[in-house]
C-alpha cells in the first residue's frame, strides 16, 4: 500500500490557528486514524530554536534558527497511506479545503509526496500532480 507524506507550509509568525481549525482537524485525522490511513503525524514549532546541519564542499556546518530569510515554513506533517494515488490525492484536497474553511486569512500550501519504498524514486508517472 503506498505511503506518503505531507507538508504543511505557512507564513512564520503568524499566530496559533482557530479553535475551529484544531477541532476540524481533531474529526478529520480521528476518521483517518480509525480506518489506518494515518499512521503518523504532528505540528511543528517555529524556527527558533530549529539547527540545520548544511554539507558542502566536504564540510559540514551549523545554522541555528530563527531564520530572518526565511518566508515560509513547515507548520505540519503526516505520514499516510492510502490503497491508490487518487484517494491520497483527493484526501489531500479536503485537507487543504479544511484550512479554506477555516484559516481563510492564511495562505497555506498543503503538499503530498510518495514515500519511496526503496533505492529508486517512483516513476514520475505515479508521482502526484496537481489535479483541479
Amino acid at each position: 500500500m503506498p505511503r506518503f507524506m505531507g507538508f504543511v507550509r505557512m507564513e512564520e509568525g503568524i499566530g496559533t490557528p482557530p479553535q475551529a481549525l484544531f477541532d476540524a482537524m481533531d474529526v478529520f485525522i480521528g476518521e483517518r486514524a480509525a480506518s489506518g490511513v494515518f499512521l503518523d503525524g504532528g505540528g511543528l514549532y517555529g524556527t527558533e530554536d530549529a539547527v540545520n546541519f548544511v554539507a558542502s564542499n566536504g564540510e559540514v556546518t551549523q545554522h541555528d534558527g530563527p531564520y530572518a530569510e526565511s518566508k515560509e515554513v513547515v507548520g505540519g506533517w503526516s505520514i499516510m497511506q492510502y490503497d491508490s494515488l487518487e484517494e491520497a490525492v483527493a484526501d489531500q484536497r479536503k485537507f487543504a479545503e479544511l484550512h479554506a474553511e477555516y484559516w481563510p486569512e492564511v495562505t497555506v500550501v498543503a503538499t503530498m509526496r510518495q514515500i519511496s519504498d526503496g533505492p529508486d524514486a517512483p516513476d514520475a508517472a505515479d508521482a502526484p500532480g496537481e489535479h483541479d
